[in-house]
């Protein structure tokens, strides 16, 4: 069990390198993180994008980006179909994304012929150690991607979840299914959602974890709160994975986390060949860092 971010320079250390590859690379949000990973010998990187912009922001950043392959591609649409084919074809293990739009980046990963696309969906997953929360990392999804999910986009968000902590080694992630409140009520959709989780977990149409919900956020995340309310749960107060009802609630958990909580955080989008790591401008450095990290863990 991962207690902290910190952990998984170690692990990913004592693996072999991986090929990382940067769609739209002339992006000086990213490079420093990617000169540090090279350094600290977790990736080999690709970088491509345009040159001259590249050399420029390495100048002014003062980056040795000696070590790296650089491959000249100005336009970002070609850029990004460029970095999907290295992925796509084997000569590159994980994508990033540069300073190029996501919806750019997304075309090219679902392209038919080329693309990256594996399982039903392509989520986002967002692993925060929060300093306040027992002694163990909690995950959010989906707050990047899919924007109002139905009930099978959410199963689909589950288990590509649940595939992803298994290869960190949760065996069998606890999974907080979050509501407004902790009661199914017909006027409020994602109780209902909540609830229907809960029970294909039971018989098994979604294996290898437990879920509970509907559970508000208090419930989910302390075991106090729930025996206050006379909730009953074996996720309660202990959840490795907090599903969201849509991307607004998890946007705005994200940011709370990081600038109420001071929470650090890693984040990769799921459902590809290849690990993606997708980070915002607002993301540190040493978030995107542990990105490629969580990337190289996994992979």
């Amino acid at each position: 069990m991962l207690e902290n971010l910190s952990e998984l320079r170690e692990i990913v250390k004592k693996a072999p390198k991986k090929k990382l590859v940067v769609a739209g690379a002339h992006d000086e949000h990213s490079l420093g993180a990617i000169v540090n990973a090279t350094k600290m010998k977790i990736v080999d990187a690709m970088l491509v994008g345009d040159k001259e912009k590249i050399y420029r922001i390495s100048d002014k950043l003062e980056l040795d980006l000696s070590k790296m392959e650089i491959i000249d591609e100005p336009n970002l649409s070609e850029s990004v179909a460029k970095s999907v084919k290295l992925v796509h074809f084997g000569d590159a293990d994980i994508l990033m994304k540069g300073n190029v739009g996501t919806a750019v980046l997304l075309r090219a990963i679902l392209n038919k012929e080329w693309g990256l696309r594996q399982n039903e969906i392509l989520s986002h997953i967002a692993i925060f150690e929060v300093p306040a929360y027992h002694h163990k990392l909690i995950a959010l999804t989906d707050v990047a991607m899919n924007i109002a999910p139905a009930l099978s986009d959410k199963v689909n968000i589950l288990r590509n979840s649940i595939e992803f902590l298994h290869k960190l080694g949760i065996e069998e992630p606890k999974i907080a299914v979050l509501g407004a409140v902790e009661l199914v009520n017909e006027m409020m959709p994602a109780t209902l959602d909540a609830a229907l989780l809960s029970k294909m977990a039971d018989r098994g149409e979604i294996p290898n974890c437990l879920i509970d919900g509907p559970l508000a956020f208090d419930n989910a995340i302390s075991a106090e709160a729930a025996e206050h309310k006379g909730i009953k749960s074996n996720v309660a107060g202990m959840a490795d994975l907090l599903l969201l009802p849509d991307i607004e609630a998890g946007n705005m958990l994200y940011k709370a986390f990081i600038f109420f909580a001071n929470a650090k955080v890693a984040a990769n989008i799921l459902g590809a060949s290849a690990p993606i790591v997708l980070t915002s401008r607002s993301d540190s450095e040493e978030s995107k860092l542990d990105s490629i990290c969580l990337a190289a863990a996994v992979q």
